[in-house]
C-alpha cells in the first residue's frame, strides 16, 4: 500500500490499546496518517505503550457506549476513516456477565455507526469475529454461510456484524465488517489468551497452563499479517469496493491447541510441558475453527506472510526482549 494514500488523514482507531489495536496504529502512524485513539481504561499497561506508541496518537477518554463521545471525536478531530476494534473479548467474563457484553459490544457498535453516519464518515471497517460462525457443519468457515453463533460473546459478534452491514444497505454507510482468526504476537497484554500466558509461561521455565484438553482446533492469523489485512480493506473501500460485506483473513490452517504450547516450549528452549487441566473443549468455545479468506485474497491480493512456526518465534523473542509484559502473567 502507498503511505501517500493515508498520509495526512485523520483516523479514530477504538480499541487502540489492545493487540491489534497497537499494531494496527503503528502500521498508521508507518503510513503518515493522524491518529486519534479512544481510551477507556487507565491499565498498569498497555499494547501501546508497549510499542512506544503512545506519545504518537491523540487520545480520546471514555467509553464507546457513552452517549456523545464518538461524535465530538469525529468532528473535533476531522476523522475521515474509523477502525473500529473496541470490545469486551473475553469468552469467560461474557458468561459471567453477558449484559455488560452487549453493552459494550452491540450498544457500542450502533452508537459508532450512527456518529459515522452523521459525520459522513468516508471509510469504516468493523471487528466481528470468527467466533460469529458459531459451530457450522462445514469448515473452513466462508463468509456465504450464516451466523449460528449460541453464546454471549458469539452472539454480541454476530449482532455487531449485521448491524454494521446494515448501514450499508440502508444509508450507505461505506462499511465493511471484519471476521479474522485468533490473533497473536508481541505486547499482549490479555491474560486470558493462550499464547501469550504460554509464551511468558515457558520463558519463565515454568508449565504453560491448558485449560482444554488440548483437543481443540484453532486458526491462528499473526497480529502484523491482521493489520496489513485491516489497511487493504480500506484500500478496497476508497476504491468503492467490499462495502457492506465481510471479510475473513486467518492463517490458512487449524492447528491443535496442545500442539501449539508444546511448539512454545520448544522454540522458548525450555524443557518443561504443558499443564493440560481441562477435559474436551471448555463451555461456551467451539471445538474447531478456521477461516477461508479467498474472498479477501480475490479483492486486494491479501495472504498471510508469517508461517505459525515463525510467528511464535518472534512472539517469543519479543517477549524476551521485554520482559515487563510478562510481569502481568
Amino acid at each position: 500500500m502507498e503511505a501517500l494514500e493515508l498520509s495526512g488523514r485523520s483516523v479514530l482507531v477504538t480499541g487502540a490499546h489492545g493487540l491489534l489495536g497497537s499494531w494496527l496504529v503503528k502500521a498508521l502512524l508507518e503510513r503518515s496518517a493522524k491518529v486519534v485513539a479512544l481510551r477507556r481504561d487507565e491499565p498498569v499497561v498497555s499494547s501501546l505503550e508497549l510499542l512506544g506508541l503512545d506519545g504518537r496518537v491523540d487520545v480520546v477518554h471514555g467509553d464507546v457506549c457513552t452517549d456523545g463521545l464518538i461524535a465530538r471525536a469525529l468532528n473535533e478531530y476531522d476523522v475521515d476513516s474509523v477502525f473500529h476494534l473496541a470490545a469486551q473479548t473475553l469468552v469467560g467474563t461474557a458468561n459471567r456477565a453477558p449484559l455488560s457484553t452487549f453493552e459494550t459490544n452491540i450498544r457500542g457498535t450502533w452508537l459508532l455507526l450512527e456518529a459515522c453516519r452523521l459525520h459522513g464518515a468516508e471509510r469504516v471497517i468493523v471487528a466481528s469475529s470468527d467466533k460469529a460462525y458459531g459451530r457450522q457443519p462445514e469448515l473452513p468457515y466462508r463468509e456465504s454461510q450464516p451466523l449460528l453463533a449460541k453464546y454471549p460473546y458469539d452472539v454480541s459478534k454476530a449482532a455487531c456484524d449485521m448491524l454494521a452491514r446494515s448501514y450499508w444497505h440502508t444509508f450507505e454507510l461505506p462499511v465493511a465488517v471484519t471476521r479474522f482468526a485468533n490473533l497473536y504476537g508481541g505486547a499482549d497484554t490479555n491474560q486470558s489468551r493462550l499464547i501469550p500466558e504460554a509464551v511468558c509461561a515457558a520463558l519463565a521455565a515454568r508449565a504453560p497452563v491448558i485449560r482444554s484438553d488440548g483437543s481443540p482446533e484453532r486458526d491462528f492469523l499473526y497480529v502484523e499479517d491482521a493489520a496489513r489485512a485491516y489497511l487493504a480493506i480500506w484500500e478496497a473501500l476508497g476504491r468503492g469496493e467490499g462495502r457492506g460485506e465481510a471479510f475473513n483473513a486467518g492463517g490458512g490452517a487449524p492447528h491443535r491447541v496442545g500442539d501449539v504450547v508444546a511448539l512454545i516450549c520448544r522454540l522458548a528452549g525450555t524443557s518443561v510441558s504443558p499443564d493440560v487441566r481441562g477435559e474436551g473443549t471448555p463451555h461456551g468455545e467451539i471445538d474447531r475453527q478456521w477461516v477461508d479468506a479467498t474472498k479477501l485474497h480475490e479483492l486486494t491480493g491479501w495472504e498471510p506472510e508469517v508461517s505459525l512456526g515463525d510467528g511464535l518465534a518472534r512472539t517469543i523473542e519479543w517477549y524476551r526482549a521485554h520482559p515487563r509484559a510478562c510481569q502481568r502473567f
